[in-house]
């Protein structure tokens, strides 16, 4: 099952920072971003939350919750929310539960030798709860602007 424009977010419960659980299906009247990422404290992942972390006050100006989400355990979800001081919460899924809902576990070549990972995504929600734009194979250049800009014109 693909995700689509249009669909709701599914209904799952995960742990994630700050004592936290995100049931993206169950924000209301809440439109958000939710990005992918392959995993904490590597540069490509470091720098999109960066980019999502210093454009937060211009998400939440447009009525949008931002969230990141890897198969990370909280621990270390924890201690690279607190080093890089991002406002918003990260979505832990060691069970793939939602990269599965989101069809974001993709194989991938990591030197040499075939892997499955996450294949960097991001899906923006409308205040009506439906995917209104979807990014994937995303590079991270200028990538959390682009989602910014799609919010406010939501």
């Amino acid at each position: 099952m693909t995700i689509s424009i249009g669909d709701t977010a599914p209904d799952i419960t995960l742990e994630a920072t700050s004592d936290t659980t995100v049931n993206l299906a169950k924000l209301g009247k809440q439109a958000f971003v939710v990005y992918f990422y392959p995993k904490d404290s590597t540069p490509g992942c470091t720098t999109e939350s960066q980019d999502f972390r210093d454009l937060y006050g211009d998400f939440q100006k447009a009525g949008v919750e931002v969230f990141g989400a890897s198969r990370d355990k909280m621990r270390s979800h924890e201690n690279f929310k607190a080093k890089h001081d991002f406002p918003f919460e990260l979505i832990s899924d060691p069970d793939e539960a939602l990269c599965k809902a989101f069809d974001v576990i993709k194989e991938k070549n990591m030197y040499g030798k075939k892997v499955m990972g996450i294949e960097r995504s991001t899906f923006l929600f409308g205040a009506d709860g439906k995917l209104a734009q979807e990014w994937r194979k995303v590079k991270v250049k200028e990538h959390a602007q682009a989602v910014l800009e799609a919010a406010q014109a939501l």
